[in-house]
């Protein structure tokens, strides 16, 4: 193998999306950084790779970046790979790459299964623009709002009913499309607006929600009025930031329509 670092894309679900390349290179590589070593020896067994693993997580990888690029610039190959789907996104994977990439050593992707375009080729929503924002954080979901195209996140089973609650509050008229287990036996996607969705069972597994882009029509003041009559028991400052996020107009003009009521 010549010499860099070998960013491996691994299966999301199935094993049998694990390409031959894949599997090549990680036979071939002198040494294997993995998120989880105890996760990916399931998968080395099923394929009979044998390289000698350390690992790299979110937890250590500031500490062992330096030592993984200092082998490569003494001439070994390195592979990355996560406990499942593309390193770096939302898994480990990113400081080495761009510590690899600061040291001028070569730098090669082995490209694999990705939950986030995955779902978002299955949801049907629109694909010629997307922004994937990782995993769901209620504390900006109003500044997400203001993205009008189609949006990604990832979320846990823990947390998804409340999720889809806080977009039936913010985003009440973008459809979301709630895709679990993908590539999996129980995989499915479950298409609505949220408010329909809040009392459907509790998805289980891995979870991709997709966001459909934001009507191009504006409210009209009649459906503005009813949202403002909705949040005016909050303080005017915090009601304006509501209504901009919910009816996709700024907050100035929210303000002005708050203080006008």
């Amino acid at each position: 193998m010549q010499s860099g670092l070998y960013v491996v894309g691994t299966p999301i679900g199935n094993l049998s999306d694990m390409s031959p390349r894949a599997v090549e290179v990680l036979k071939s590589v002198d040494l294997i950084a993995a998120e989880d070593t105890r996760v990916f020896a399931k998968l080395a067994h099923h394929f009979d790779i044998k390289t000698k693993t350390v690992s790299c997580h979110e937890h250590n990888e500031r500490e062992v970046v330096d030592s993984l690029v200092e082998k490569i610039i003494n001439g070994q190959s390195v592979a990355t790979v996560s406990d499942a789907g593309m390193p770096g996104i939302s898994d480990p994977g990113f400081r080495i790459i761009r510590a690899a990439r600061a040291a001028k050593v070569p730098v090669f992707v082995v490209p694999g299964a990705t939950a986030a375009i995955s779902a978002l080729v299955l949801s049907g929503f629109p694909t010629d623009r997307f922004t994937f924002c990782g995993f769901f954080d209620e504390k900006k979901v109003r500044e997400d709002n203001k993205i009008r195209h189609t949006i990604i996140y990832y979320e846990s089973p823990n947390r998804i009913m409340d999720t889809i609650k806080t977009l039936a509050t913010i985003m009440p008229e973008r459809r979301i499309a709630i895709v679990r287990e993908i590539t999996k036996i129980h995989e499915e996607t479950i298409i609505g607006y949220p408010a329909d969705l809040i009392n459907i069972e509790a998805p289980r597994g891995e979870i991709v929600i997709v966001v459909e882009p934001a009507p191009d029509r504006k409210m009209s003041d009649d459906e503005i009025t009813e949202i403002v009559n909705d949040i005016v028991s909050n303080s005017t400052k915090s009601a304006a930031a509501e209504l901009a996020a919910r009816a996709g107009i700024s907050k100035k003009e929210a303000y002005k329509k708050l203080v006008n009521k």
